[in-house]
């Protein structure tokens, strides 16, 4: 007969109501306001709100953006990452730290911040519009704020994995014969794999919904550089909270059917790495 085994934690029955009363008091009866908010109103009107062609440009622009900036980031979180993890330097702390601003600064300072530097008359903005480049109030504007606020959320799920990666691992695949890149990519990837798209979700759904640092430099020019934030924040200054709701709702459900698939995809591969 088995020993029962001590948890330090309570049973099962009484940790799982915890989690379940804070999950639902902070997150599902919040969320589940917005839809039913939303299903009192006329649905031929919500269905018009939610489908005219301003909304629709800013769908396309939300989400493609987003992607987009989440999947730079993962590139060059992993490059970020890798330098700090396996490199000792001058300053290295300094870096390490800045990394984490965007996790503590207000969104708004960085919205700021960044359309100082990407105005026409700013730092790089004159210099980048000299020879063609819009970045400011334009969708270019939008990415790289998304770029700004996701980096680190790849920085830090790839560089612990990174650390406690045997280095041993990778010189024994090199003592087999492998090259550089084979070492890399059947060594060294599989490892990363996981944690690189947990930081790549994490940083697609902060894009998701991103407004402050976003709201400044885009210029909210119509059918343009528009996101869906804005488009809700639009909807209540115009005192239109059903017409808000249904485009929260819009956003709710996009989002958690994108975040679903790639922790779908994240499991996957996580058990095709464990297989032996």
């Amino acid at each position: 007969m088995g020993r029962k085994r001590n948890n330090i934690l309570p049973g099962f029955g009484l940790s799982t109501g915890f989690t379940l009363t804070y999950l639902s008091l902070f997150i599902l009866i919040p969320l589940s306001a917005v839809f039913l908010k939303t299903a009192t109103e006329n649905w031929a009107s919500m269905w018009s709100t939610v489908t005219s062609p301003r909304l629709i440009a800013s769908y396309k622009l939300t989400l493609g953006a987003s992607f987009l900036s989440a999947l730079i980031n993962a590139f060059f979180g992993l490059l970020v990452a890798w330098v700090l993890a396996r490199y000792a330097f001058p300053g290295k702390r300094i870096v390490d730290a800045i990394v984490d601003i965007p996790f503590a600064l207000p969104t708004a300072v960085a919205g700021l911040s960044l359309t100082a530097l990407y105005a026409p008359n700013g730092w790089f903005g004159r210099y980048l519009n000299a020879i063609g480049i819009e970045v400011a109030y334009t969708p270019a504007g939008v990415l790289v704020a998304l770029m700004f606020v996701g980096l680190p959320f790849v920085v830090r799920n790839v560089q612990p994995v990174l650390e406690d990666l045997d280095v041993e691992i990778e010189e024994a695949a090199r003592s087999l014969g492998a090259t550089r890149w084979q070492t890399f990519s059947r060594v060294i990837v599989p490892t990363l794999l996981p944690s690189l798209l947990t930081g790549f979700s994490l940083a697609f759904a902060r894009a998701l919904g991103e407004y402050g640092s976003v709201v400044f430099i885009s210029g909210n020019r119509v059918f343009q550089t528009e996101i869906t934030a804005f488009m809700i924040m639009n909807k209540l200054d115009q005192h239109d909270v059903p017409g808000a709701t249904a485009i929260a709702s819009v956003m709710l459900v996009a989002s958690f059917v994108l975040l679903l698939g790639i922790n779908l995809l994240q499991a996957r591969t996580r058990r095709y790495m464990e297989t032996p």
